[in-house]
C-alpha cells in the first residue's frame, strides 16, 4: 500500500468536492510535520498534509490554527474549492480516455481478473471506469482503499484549511494548478500507466503493505517523525516503476516548483503559512533543504 499511501501524502488531488467541515475548539494533538522559515523580517509556518482525512482530524493543533489566523495568505497545492470547471476540464483532459483512442491502452484488458474484484470492493461500476486511463483508475483504487480504511477524500486536510482561511477572508495562493498536477500523469505513455496500474493493484493486495499503509495514517496523525522519514527512505529505495515515477516525478521534479512559490509568497507576507503534502517535507531534497539553500532559516518545530 506503499505506492498508494504516497498519492494521498505528497500530492495530486482526486477529485470530489470539499465537504464541509464544523468548527470546534482547537485541541492538543499535534498531526504531520510542521516547520518555520523566516527571513530577515517576514515568517511563514509550512505544515505537511495528507489529502485524505477522518473527522477526527479536525480541528487541527493550536499551532496551525494560529498561524492560519495569523496569515496574510495560506498557499496550497491546488485549492479544490476554487474553479469546478478547470479541474473538470483537466481531468477530462488527462485522466479519460478520448473517442478512438480505447485500443492504446489495450493493455489493461490483462489486469481485468485482478481489477475486478477490487472494483466490487468499492463499489465502483465496470461501466463507469471503463472510460479512465490506467493512472486515473489505479488513483481511484486508492481512493477506495483509503475508504474502507475509514479516511475521506472529501475531508482532505488542505480542504480543511483552504475553507477556513476563506471563512476568514484569508486569501489562498495556489502553488500549482489542477492542470499542471494531472499532465505529470498524462505524460506517462499507454504502457507506463498500465505498470503504474498493475503496482497498484499489487500493493493493495498485499497484507504487509496494507498494514504499513494503516501505520503511515498514524504516523500523520501523531507526528510521527521517524515513521514519516522511513516511508521516504523505503519509497526512494524501492525499485517499482509506480514508486521510482512518485519519488522522481511526483516528488523530486515538484519540490523545486514548490519551494520557489513558498519563497516568493514569505518574502511579500510578514505572517504566512503553506500547506503540502507531507512527503515533500521530509527525505532528501525536500522543500525545507530546498528553502536551506536559498539561505532562509528553517526550523521543524515537530
Amino acid at each position: 500500500m506503499r505506492r498508494q499511501i504516497i498519492v494521498m501524502f505528497c500530492g495530486l488531488f482526486l477529485l470530489p468536492l470539499p465537504a464541509a467541515f464544523a468548527e470546534a475548539p482547537p485541541v492538543a494533538q499535534n498531526r504531520g510535520a510542521l516547520f518555520k522559515v523566516q527571513d530577515a523580517s517576514h515568517t511563514l509556518y509550512l505544515f505537511g498534509t495528507i489529502h485524505v482525512g477522518a473527522p477526527d482530524f479536525f480541528p487541527l493543533e493550536p499551532q496551525v490554527t494560529q498561524a492560519l489566523q495569523n496569515a496574510g495568505a495560506l498557499a496550497v497545492e491546488v485549492d479544490l474549492t476554487g474553479d469546478q470547471k478547470a479541474t473538470v476540464a483537466a481531468v477530462l483532459k488527462y485522466g479519460m480516455i478520448a473517442p478512438g483512442e480505447a485500443s492504446k491502452y489495450a493493455c489493461r484488458e490483462a489486469l481485468i481478473p485482478r481489477l475486478t474484484p477490487l472494483l466490487q470492493k468499492y463499489g465502483m461500476p465496470v461501466d463507469a471506469v471503463a472510460p479512465m486511463k490506467p493512472w486515473m483508475l489505479a488513483s481511484m483504487l486508492a481512493i477506495g482503499e483509503f475508504s474502507s480504511l475509514g479516511y475521506s477524500s472529501e475531508l482532505a486536510v488542505d480542504n480543511y484549511l483552504s475553507q477556513q482561511a476563506k471563512l476568514r477572508k484569508i486569501p489562498v495562493v495556489e502553488l500549482e494548478s489542477t492542470e499542471s498536477q494531472l499532465a505529470l500523469f498524462g505524460a506517462m505513455t499507454p504502457d507506463e500507466q498500465c505498470r503504474f496500474l498493475e503496482d497498484g493493484i499489487t500493493s493493495i493486495n498485499d497484507e504487509n503493505e496494507k498494514q504499513e499503509a494503516r501505520e503511515l495514517a498514524l504516523a500523520w496523525r501523531t507526528a510521527d517523525k521517524v515513521a514519516l522519514d522511513r516511508l521516504a527512505h523505503d519509497m526512494a529505495a524501492d525499485p517499482s516503476y509506480a514508486a521510482q515515477f512518485m519519488q522522481k516525478v511526483l516528488l523530486d521534479g515538484r519540490n523545486p516548483t514548490l519551494a520557489d512559490g513558498i519563497a516568493k509568497l514569505l518574502s511579500r507576507e510578514k505572517n504566512s503559512l503553506a500547506a503540502i503534502g507531507v512527503m515533500h517535507l521530509v527525505g532528501d531534497n525536500s522543500v525545507p533543504d530546498l528553502l536551506r539553500k536559498r539561505g532562509l532559516k528553517v526550523e521543524r518545530v515537530y
